[in-house]
């Protein structure tokens, strides 16, 4: 099973004078809510996870709901025998997450780590469920901490673009 999570960082807080309502897209997606993340195979007990304090916690969310949209283009669906490619960079660093898609599986290795530790793999559609579950689960922590956020349309068009499946 896969589990995603969060920690944000307290080395690399927001400034104070942050207007969340107003904050555009880039910032958003690279200047606030920095921390690591992890992407976990709970059965497996295997993971794999940033520990560099400065991943930008939203657009990593955002991004891997793109990104489980993109693997998803192949009109056969997870009868597709030809492999789909999808790869999530991290802004300050050239360590890049790279995802494999085939007959419905999605391998999922770090370029930080070994190249001979396997990588994990799910269902796509067990990455997309998650995927939009962390999404949605990160925006009302975030909205708790910070009320005002949960009034940018920003925020409000990414909730209506990646609702919850089930």
């Amino acid at each position: 099973m896969l589990d995603i999570g969060y920690a944000l960082s307290r080395r690399h807080p927001d400034s104070p004078q942050t207007d969340y309502r107003r904050a555009d897209r880039y910032a958003l997606r690279h200047d606030l809510f920095l921390g690591d993340v992890y992407l976990a195979d709970t059965e497996e007990d295997r993971e794999l996870a940033t520990a560099w304090g400065w991943v930008p916690v939203l657009d990593f969310a955002w991004a891997l709901c793109d990104i489980a949209e993109l693997l998803d283009q192949d009109p056969m669906g997870s009868r597709a025998s030809r492999p789909q490619y999808a790869e999530l960079d991290f802004t300050e660093s050239a360590d890049r997450l790279l995802f494999a898609r085939r007959f419905g599986w999605v391998d999922i290795e770090a370029e930080w780590r070994p190249e001979s530790e396997r990588p994990l793999s799910f269902a796509h559609a067990e990455l997309r469920r998650e995927a939009r579950d962390f999404l949605h689960d990160l925006l009302a922590d975030l909205t708790e901490t910070h009320e005002e956020l949960d009034e940018n349309p920003l925020v409000w068009d990414l909730r209506a673009r990646f609702p919850r499946v089930s």
